[in-house]
């Protein structure tokens, strides 16, 4: 008796608190869901383009802070981030608003089947960044236009999208190969200032600008195109390879750090290190 007792009262107890409900679930709401789903790729995705995305990162950790405080009832820590909150949503509007009004502009251009490709990323291949090719053919490049002290600037995307920088520029989308390289930097030729963007085996475009750093630590005989590498390593995780036009030494920057007097051996062991970094 005390066997079917318990049993009874299990049974109401999984009744009570585990019990399940499905809703009635109609068309319209399956079309709301794939709505969300595809403006909510899509804000991701321009996240990821620009520089929000690590703005994104910085208010997750903002934002875990202040649940922590929530949990240890750290009240100053709240009222702080209460009284902040509407500043700081502020601040972000102005701070971002070129990018905010082109992925307003990009919204309106946009067909709404595109969107569709959030599909699209089923059996795509991300194991490597790049090609041991695109390596090979970039750096015979590089030590080639320092042989005979042609400056050029070549920024490597990594995770953080360079979008906003690569509308600065002229659109090429072209395979890495030697010959092209060499091509877009000779002296006098309509591509060869500024920078070339490279995202996985591509040239996405050429003669883009970059942001120059204010860090007033670099070596006073650094000049504009050293600067520019470092200034986009400061807003980006972008891995970039300078040539200097003076000397024909190979630099590199990232991280916000210049590396000067780069030896061949030495840029291929890092661009490796970057192509089989997690994607």
């Amino acid at each position: 008796m005390n066997i079917d007792r318990f049993v009874n009262s299990v049974d109401a107890f999984i009744g009570d608190y585990f019990s399940l409900s499905i809703p009635d679930i109609h068309v319209t709401d399956i079309v709301e869901i794939a709505i969300i789903s595809v403006l909510f790729y899509e804000l991701m995705s321009w996240i990821k383009n620009t520089r929000a995305w690590m703005l994104f990162r910085g208010l997750l950790f903002v934002l875990i802070l202040f649940f922590v405080a929530a949990i240890f009832q750290m009240n100053t820590i709240l009222w702080l981030g209460e009284k902040l909150l509407n500043a700081g949503l502020v601040a972000v509007i102005v701070v971002f608003q070129p990018e905010l009004r082109h992925a307003l502009e990009q919204l309106g251009r946009q067909d709404f089947l595109q969107g569709l490709r959030v599909f699209n990323f089923i059996g795509r291949d991300e194991a490597k960044r790049f090609s041991d090719k695109t390596i090979t053919e970039l750096v015979r490049a590089v030590y080639d236009m320092g042989s005979v002290k042609t400056g050029a600037l070549i920024v490597i995307e990594r995770e953080v999208g360079l979008d906003e920088y690569i509308r600065t520029g002229i659109i090429l989308d072209s395979t890495v190969s030697r010959q092209l390289l060499l091509n877009i930097f000779e002296k006098n030729t309509p591509l060869h200032d500024g920078a070339i963007i490279i995202r996985k085996n591509r040239i996405v475009a050429a003669t883009c600008y970059l942001p120059l750093t204010d860090n007033m630590e670099l070596s006073k005989d650094l000049g504009t195109r050293h600067r520019a590498a470092v200034g986009i390593s400061e807003v980006s995780d972008a891995m970039v390879i300078i040539v200097s036009e003076e000397t024909g030494q190979v630099a590199i920057a990232q991280d916000s750090r210049i590396i000067r007097n780069v030896s061949q051996e030495g840029l291929t062991e890092i661009l490796k290190h970057v192509q089989t970094e997690e994607v």
